[in-house]
C-alpha cells in the first residue's frame, strides 16, 4: 500500500488484524511505516547499497515524527548515492529508559490519573526492583517469570498474580506510547488459580480486634472500629476526610473519585460511629481524619495487622482487612437485612441505581441503609461488650 503519509493518516492507521502491514510514503522513496497487531508504528527505509536491498530502521512513531523520518530517510539515501554508506547508522533516538526510570513515569502519567488504587500498583511494581536497571526493551518474558516464581516461593502466590497484572499494564502502556514494539509479558497467564475468599471473623475475633483497637489509640484505634462498623473498603475509611462528614446528621458522603465504582456513595453513620468521630480532634488542621503527618492519610497496615495478630490465638486462620467488610455483610444478613440493602450499604453494583436516576437519587435506600448499619453497630457493640470468659 502506498499513500502520502501525514500525521493524521498515521494516527488513524488501525492495528493489524493478523500480521503487521506496511504503508509506503509517496513523498520519500523507500520510506515506509510498519503497523503491528498492537498498533505500534515504526518507520523504516529501503536502500540498495552495493546493489543489495537493505531495510533500515529509523524509529517508532510518534517518538520519531514524520518530518524527522523523511529527513533521516533522505540522509540515508544520499549516503548510499555518494558511496558513503557502509552500515546502517545509529538511529537518532534516545536509548530506552530502564524499568526503574519507566515505573515513575507510568505512575505519574497513567496510574494516578486513571486508577484510584495507584499506590498499590506502585507498591506491587517494586517486586521487580531486581530488573530496575534493565532497559525496558531488553526485559524478556523469562525475566518476569523468575520474579513471579520468587514471589510464589515466598508463600504469597496471589501476590504473584497482582505483580503480573501490574507489569502487564505498564508494558501495554509502553507499547501504546511506542517505547517498545511488543509486550514481553503479553502471553503470560496468572501463575496461581485464585479461590474467592469467604473468610468471616468470628465473634471472639471481633471482640479481640476491638480490644486491640482500644490499645492502639489514635489514629489506628478509631480507624479499626469504623472499618468494622461501616463495612466500607479499607482505603475509603483510611482516607476519610472531614469535608465528607456531616456529623450533626450522621452522614458520610463519599465522592465518586474515592469509590471503586466511581459513583457517589452515601453512608448513614450509626450513632456509635458518629460518636467516635465526634470524639476526635483535627490533626494539624488537616482534612484527613486519620493521619500522622497532616499531609496524607495513614499507611502501615502491614504492621498494624502484625500487632493485631499478636493478640489472636496461634491457630487463627489467615485474615485480611477486607474480611471486615465481608463480616459486616454476613452479619447484616444474619440479623435479617435484605440482600439489596446490604449491597447498597457496601456500594456493590447490584445495590446502586444507575443512569439518570443515580444522579438525582443520591439517597437511594437511605433509610434502609441507616437501619441496617444501626442494627449491625448494635450487634458489634453487644459482641464487644460481652466477656470472652
Amino acid at each position: 500500500m502506498k499513500q502520502m503519509l501525514t500525521t493524521k493518516s498515521l494516527d488513524a492507521m488501525p492495528p493489524a488484524t493478523i500480521k503487521r502491514y506496511e504503508v509506503r510514503d509517496q513523498k520519500v522513496n523507500g520510506l515506509h511505516v510498519r503497523v503491528s497487531t498492537t498498533g505500534a508504528k515504526v518507520f523504516y527505509t529501503l536502500v540498495r547499497p552495493s546493489g543489495s536491498r537493505r531495510r533500515i530502521k529509523i524509529g517508532p512513531y510518534p517518538v520519531v515524527s514524520l518530518a524527522d523520518a523523511r529527513r533521516r530517510a533522505m540522509e540515508i539515501a544520499r549516503d548510499v548515492e555518494l558511496g558513503e554508506f557502509d552500515k546502517p547508522p545509529e538511529v537518532p533516538e534516545a536509548s530506552a529508559d530502564t524499568l526503574g526510570e519507566m515505573i515513575p513515569k507510568f505512575i505519574e502519567l497513567h496510574a494516578k490519573p486513571n486508577t484510584k488504587d495507584w499506590k498499590r500498583t506502585e507498591s506491587v511494581l517494586h517486586k521487580f526492583d531486581g530488573l530496575k536497571d534493565r532497559p525496558i526493551d531488553q526485559i524478556k518474558r523469562q525475566d518476569v517469570s523468575k520474579v513471579l516464581d520468587g514471589i510464589i516461593a515466598n508463600g504469597t502466590p496471589t501476590r504473584a498474580n497482582r505483580a503480573l497484572s501490574a507489569i502487564k499494564k505498564l508494558m501495554n502502556w509502553c507499547v501504546m506510547r511506542g517505547d517498545i514494539e511488543t509486550s514481553p509479558v503479553a502471553l503470560l497467564r496468572p501463575p496461581t488459580r485464585e479461590i474467592p475468599r469467604d473468610r468471616v471473623l468470628s465473634d471472639d475475633e471481633i471482640r479481640t480486634i476491638w480490644q486491640q483497637s482500644d490499645a492502639e489509640d489514635y489514629p489506628f484505634g478509631p480507624f479499626l472500629k469504623l472499618l468494622m462498623m461501616t463495612g466500607q473498603r479499607r482505603a475509603e475509611v483510611s482516607d476519610m476526610r472531614w469535608s465528607e462528614l456531616n456529623l450533626d446528621e450522621g452522614i458520610w458522603e463519599l465522592p465518586a473519585s474515592r469509590v471503586k465504582n466511581a459513583r457517589l456513595h452515601i453512608v448513614p453513620l450509626p450513632p456509635q460511629a458518629a460518636g467516635i468521630l465526634q470524639s476526635l480532634h483535627r490533626f494539624l488542621n488537616s482534612d484527613f481524619v486519620f493521619t500522622t503527618t497532616g499531609r496524607s492519610a495513614i499507611s502501615g497496615f502491614g504492621r498494624l495487622k502484625e500487632r493485631i495478630e499478636a493478640t489472636l490465638p496461634d491457630n487463627t486462620p489467615d485474615w485480611r482487612f477486607h474480611d471486615f467488610r465481608r463480616t459486616a455483610s454476613t452479619g447484616m444478613a444474619k440479623i435479617g437485612v435484605a440482600p439489596h440493602v446490604i449491597d447498597a450499604v457496601t456500594n456493590h453494583k447490584s445495590g446502586v441505581v444507575s443512569g439518570v436516576g443515580a444522579i438525582y437519587n443520591r439517597y437511594t435506600y437511605f433509610n434502609e441503609k441507616r437501619d441496617a448499619l444501626e442494627q449491625w453497630a448494635n450487634h458489634v457493640e453487644k459482641i464487644t461488650a460481652s466477656s470472652s470468659s
